[in-house]
């Protein structure tokens, strides 16, 4: 090879180097960040509907109209069945049409392999495989019903799925040499449903060798962490070293459900190293909650639920984190037990509603959410009028100031709604009173009978008298800790109804109070300095006693406070 040669082989190397994709999770402080060729990166995403990536008529009606959303990612089904129509016959159409549409409109791609299991069902499987039931066996119940399910317990299911996913994702890798995708989900709500547990024969036989000393020793060693519901089943039966999945953890079916977790996850976790060896993408599984009182089975059991946890880890170490899919009530407490030590908290899928960019404000805010996203998002409004577009877009001007926060432990979530409408958040010698917009009387719909809005925020302390408010439907109060509010009993004009209480509290002791300085809407420049808009007095701070932005409306607020006494 002559010189010249050696100069351009080298050189062409150095430029697939530059071109390749570069998406990683990094710890920043406290948090896991997304990054995009080493930028910060927050998902902005919605879901699509089952089927709505099945053609490429569709892709390119609903790729446009996600923009005109202000997504910045979408979420997209990958069918074996139309990858794979014919054993060992590919077609990666679907594909390539998706990544060549998120492109033409500026969208990032978090692909959802639709294998095995979806929704726990085998629906996704082509029907070669689900034809040929014995070659490819089904879970059954323990009265010997097969199931919709494949097994996981069968090496022929694994290796007909592995080998699908693995030509997928080197076709991926090949394809997308910019970062346009950004994750990948591997399988769909996997669980077992009409019982906690497969009975087939070949999952009875794993069963009766007991719990993996693997597992035993990974409990041993992160006992001060466990998850307290597994933690105390342990502790119940006497904290054995070993012996049957019963003896270890009761005799009921949710030591059945620990043991099909277990063996979920080491499917999972095999399926998590053909797709290193393929492509170089952060890896997570989604999970059905186990909500509304129902018990294993009832519910898909053994999915990556926030109780077993544990378990998933153990097993499937190569998973990068565990995300809940909610569609119950409960939201801040479900978003609480995905965001922990050991698990960054994305949403890859939650109920399409009016409020989702409040709670994508919250999530974002107190859990540094690796991003959020509706499902079914394609039937969701693109009026620019429409409150998740509104809330989009202020959260995509908000990125440089919630990217640089995230992990410093500066930022709190506001989420409000009929059932939750107060939160009192201490910092810096500082009492802050955070309430829904409804808790004052001016708006009729506080009271004449309206169901309140979700409504949500994200306070970012830039120093300790200085914050920025951004959000939807708050209202925020500063004092000093040792003061004593008193509820006063306010008219639709602001002023104390007659008969109030007007006497100061009682412990008052001539501390110095807190004021409002200043209170000025502000846009945000892609660099993350602001730009000033307005100044909010008077009315708009209810003469200095408060921060406020109105349900109807997505702010930007710049706060500025003093002491006085």
């Amino acid at each position: 090879m002559n010189r010249f040669a050696i100069i351009l082989s080298v050189f062409l190397i150095s430029l697939c180097r530059v071109n390749a994709a570069d998406v990683k999770l990094h710890n920043k402080g406290t948090a896991t960040q997304l990054t995009v060729n080493g930028n910060p990166f927050i998902v902005l995403g919605g879901e699509l509907g089952n089927s709505s990536a099945s053609s490429p008529a569709d892709i390119e009606r609903i790729f446009p109209k996600l923009r005109r959303m202000n997504l910045n990612t979408v979420l997209v089904p990958v069918y074996w069945d139309l990858i794979e129509p014919e054993e060992g016959r590919f077609d990666y159409s679907l594909i390539d049409k998706t990544i060549d549409e998120a492109r033409k409109n500026d969208l990032k791609v978090i692909f959802l392999w639709f294998g095995a299991w979806k929704n726990s069902m085998s629906c996704y499987a082509p029907t070669w495989f689900k034809a040929d039931y014995k070659k490819y066996p089904r879970a059954c119940t323990s009265l010997g019903k097969p199931l919709e399910i494949a097994s996981a317990f069968s090496e022929n299911v694994f290796k007909a799925d592995s080998k699908a996913f693995e030509s997928w994702l080197k076709h991926v890798n090949d394809y997308d040499n910019d970062g346009t995708v950004l994750m990948i989900q591997i399988e769909n709500e996997i669980g077992m449903l009409e019982d906690a547990r497969d009975y087939s024969k070949a999952a009875q036989k794993e069963y009766e060798k007991g719990v993996p000393d693997q597992l035993m020793s990974h409990l041993r060693k992160n006992r001060s962490t466990l998850h307290p519901s597994l933690l105390e089943r342990w502790k119940q039966n006497g904290e054995k070293a070993s012996g049957s999945w019963r003896e270890v953890f009761g005799d009921d079916i949710y030591s059945d459900e620990y043991f099909m977790a277990w063996n979920y996850a080491r499917y999972v976790q095999r399926m998590a190293e053909t797709a290193r060896k393929s492509i170089d993408r952060p890896l997570y599984v989604n999970a059905a909650m186990n909500s509304r009182d129902r018990k294993p089975g009832e519910y898909p059991s053994a999915g990556p639920l926030a109780h077993l946890k544990d378990i998933w880890h153990a097993a499937a170490p190569s998973i990068d984190l565990l995300a809940p899919d909610l569609y119950d009530k409960g939201f801040i407490d479900w978003t609480a037990q995905y965001r922990t030590v050991d698990n960054p908290l994305f949403i890859p899928e939650i109920r399409r509603a009016d409020g989702n960019a409040a709670q994508a404000f919250y999530v974002i805010g107190e859990h540094d959410a690796l991003g959020f996203s509706p499902f079914s998002i394609e039937n969701g409004s693109d009026s620019p009028d429409a409150p998740s577009v509104k809330g989009y877009a202020k959260l995509r001007e908000l990125m440089p100031l919630l990217t640089a926060h995230q992990g410093t432990g500066n930022m709190n979530g506001l989420y409000f709604d009929n059932d939750s409408t107060e939160r009192i958040i201490h910092r810096d010698g500082m009492k802050i009173t955070a309430n829904h917009y409804f808790t004052l009387p001016w708006d009729p719909r506080a009271t004449d009978g309206s169901e309140w809005p979700a409504t949500g925020a994200v306070l970012i302390r830039l120093a300790p008298d200085e914050y920025v408010l951004a959000g939807t439907g708050v209202v925020v109060k500063f004092e000093n800790d040792n003061e004593t509010t008193v509820k006063q009993n306010l008219g639709e004009d602001g002023f104390l109804n007659a008969g109030s209480d007007r006497k100061s509290p009682a412990t008052w002791s001539g501390t110095k109070r807190i004021g409002l300085a200043s209170v000025d809407e502000v846009t945000l420049n892609p660099d993350g300095t602001m730009k000033y808009v307005r100044r909010y007095n008077g009315d708009e701070t209810h003469q200095g006693r408060h921060v406020r932005i109105g349900v109807d409306d997505f702010q930007i607020l710049h706060i500025k406070l003093y002491q006085y006494k």
